[in-house]
C-alpha cells in the first residue's frame, strides 16, 4: 500500500491553467474519487500521479518519496483507461497474463493469479476466447483485470465505466470495491458520475475549473457542501437553492423567500441576503406548511416521485415516496423544510455560511 501526497500541485498548458494549487493526501489503502464535470482537472491530476504528465509546479510523493520526474514504469502504478486499450489479437488469458510475464513471474504463479482474477471478474468461461469481438462490457472488465492482476500498490481508473451499459455499471461498482478491499490497494477513481463516487469511494474530492473545492466522505460532502457548486453537483436531484433574506420574525431568525413564503432557520450566523439550500428529499408535505410553490411537472420514477416546483423566479424539486398523496400538475404544493436540513450560503460568494 502507498500513501499519495499532492502538494501545491499545478499544471499549465501554455496560458491555460488546468490545475491550480491542489493539496490532497490519499491514505494507504484508501479509495478516493476525483469528481467533477468535464474539464475540471481531474484527469490531468490522475495523469500526473501516473507519470504521464509532469507538473508545472508542486510535488507528488508516494509514501514520502518524491515522484516528480520518475517514469511511469517505475511508479508501481496500474492504470485503466476509458477506452480499455486491450490487445484484441490475444486471448483473454493472454491479456490477463501480459503484465505478469513482463515482470518475469513463473508460469505456475501466472496461471494461479490469472485464474483468480478471472474468477473474481467472471471471465473464467472466456479465458480462451480472442478479445476481438467481445462486448464493450467484457472488454472493460478485462482491462480492469489486466491492471489489477499485477497487484500494483496504486490503482488509477479514469472514467472506466463511462462506455458501458447501466446494468453492467451497477455490477462493476460492487466488483471494483471488492477488488480494492481484497488487494488493499490505494485507488484513485476519476468520474463525472456522482453516483459512482458516492457508492464506491471512502472519500470524494470535488473539483471544478482546475480547483479542489471539497474533500470528505460521501455523507460529509452530501450533507455539508462548502459552496453552491458542490450543493448542486452532489445529489440526484441536486440541492434546491433559493434566493432569500435572513431577518427576524416573532423573535426568531427566519428566511424571507418572497412569494414562496417565510420559514424559521436555526444557527443563522448572519443577516441579509442569502441563498437558502435544502435537499429535495428533505421536503415535508404539509397543507399548513410555511412554504408553497406551484407544481409544474410530476415525474414517477420507480419507488419515488419527483415534483418540479416554481414560484416567481424560484425553482425547486421535491422527492416523495411513490404511492404517497401526490399533487397534480398545476396544484399549489404546501410544505416545510426541517431547520436542521437547511443550508445557508452567502449570496455573493456562494460559500456556505
Amino acid at each position: 500500500m502507498t500513501e499519495i501526497v499532492l502538494e501545491n500541485l499545478g499544471k499549465k498548458f501554455g496560458e491555460f491553467t488546468a490545475l491550480n494549487g491542489m493539496n490532497l493526501t490519499i491514505a494507504n489503502g484508501e479509495f478516493v474519487a476525483l469528481l467533477g464535470p468535464s474539464g475540471c482537472g481531474k484527469s490531468t491530476t490522475m495523469n500526473m500521479i501516473a507519470g504521464m504528465l509532469d507538473p508545472t509546479e508542486g510535488e507528488i510523493r508516494f509514501s514520502g518519496k518524491k515522484m516528480n520526474g520518475v517514469p511511469m514504469g517505475r511508479r508501481g502504478v496500474g492504470f485503466v483507461f476509458q477506452n480499455y486499450a486491450i490487445f484484441t489479437h490475444m486471448t483473454v488469458r493472454e491479456n490477463l497474463a501480459y503484465g505478469l510475464k513482463a515482470q518475469g513471474e513463473s508460469a505456475s504463479q501466472t496461471k494461479r493469479r490469472v485464474d483468480d482474477i478471472a474468477e473474481l471478474l467472471q471471465l473464467t468461461d472466456l479465458l480462451d476466447r480472442k478479445a476481438a469481438g467481445l462486448s464493450v462490457n467484457i472488454l472493460q472488465r478485462l482491462a480492469i483485470g489486466r491492471s489489477a492482476v499485477v497487484e500494483p500498490s496504486i490503482f488509477l481508473l479514469d472514467e472506466p465505466l463511462s462506455n458501458v451499459d447501466a446494468a453492467f455499471r451497477s455490477v462493476m461498482r460492487s466488483e471494483l470495491k471488492a477488488l480494492q478491499r481484497q488487494f488493499k490497494q490505494t485507488m484513485v477513481y476519476v468520474t463525472h458520475d456522482q453516483l459512482e463516487a458516492m457508492t464506491m469511494a471512502d472519500r470524494i474530492a470535488v473539483m471544478d475549473h482546475g480547483k479542489l473545492l471539497q474533500v470528505g466522505t460521501p455523507l460529509e460532502v452530501y450533507n455539508n457542501p462548502v459552496d453552491t457548486f458542490v450543493a448542486r453537483f452532489i445529489g440526484a436531484p441536486g440541492m434546491n437553492l433559493l434566493k432569500g433574506h435572513v431577518g427576524s420574525a416573532d423573535g426568531a431568525a427566519s428566511v424571507d423567500l418572497g412569494a414562496t413564503g417565510r420559514t424559521k432557520v436555526v444557527d443563522a450566523k448572519s443577516k441579509g441576503d442569502v441563498i437558502f439550500g435544502f435537499r429535495p428529499e428533505e421536503v415535508k408535505p404539509d397543507p399548513k406548511g410555511e412554504l408553497h410553490m406551484a407544481v409544474t411537472m410530476v415525474e414517477h420514477i420507480g419507488a419515488r416521485t419527483i415534483l418540479h416546483l416554481m414560484e416567481g423566479q424560484h425553482e425547486a424539486k421535491a422527492v416523495l415516496p411513490a404511492g404517497s398523496d401526490v399533487p397534480n400538475q398545476g396544484d399549489i404544493f404546501h410544505f416545510n423544510v426541517p431547520g436542521t436540513a437547511v443550508r445557508l450560503f452567502d449570496a455573493t460568494t456562494e460559500r456556505a455560511l
